[in-house]
């Protein structure tokens, strides 16, 4: 549980961070040159930390810490898909969409989840 507390105490507040930081109202002109390199390079960048957290903790247990393999699935295949379209991710995701929204809303409760599981809840 130690290694659950760990992880989770990096990947909630980080996907907290960037849901809140990257949303469009509050940060409305970030996907205005969204070019394929930068694309690519943050779909990498998911890649590794998904690989990461499936490598050092895929656990399918039935208890909170299976959030936290799914979230690492989860990156390790949206860095992929990133990697091999970026185009595709460019010309097809619009930032204000209720998908897209959606999405961000279910990420960012997803991070609070962690987080608590992380530094407030006592196991």
């Amino acid at each position: 549980m130690d290694n659950s507390k760990q992880i989770a105490g990096l990947v909630g507040p980080t996907l907290i961070a960037m849901i809140l930081t990257e949303n469009p109202y509050v940060n409305p002109n970030l996907y205005d040159a969204q070019i394929p390199p930068v694309v690519y390079l943050s779909g990498a960048l998911m890649f590794v930390a998904g690989l990461a957290i499936v490598r050092s903790h895929n656990r399918w247990r039935p208890d909170w810490t299976v959030v936290l393999t799914i979230v690492g699935w989860l990156l390790l295949v949206l860095g992929l898909v990133r990697m091999a379209f970026p185009h595709a991710y460019i010309d097809n995701i619009d930032p204000l969409g209720p998908s897209v929204m959606l999405v961000e809303g279910a990420l960012l409760l997803i991070g609070l989840f962690l987080t608590y599981n992380a530094y407030f809840r006592k196991l």
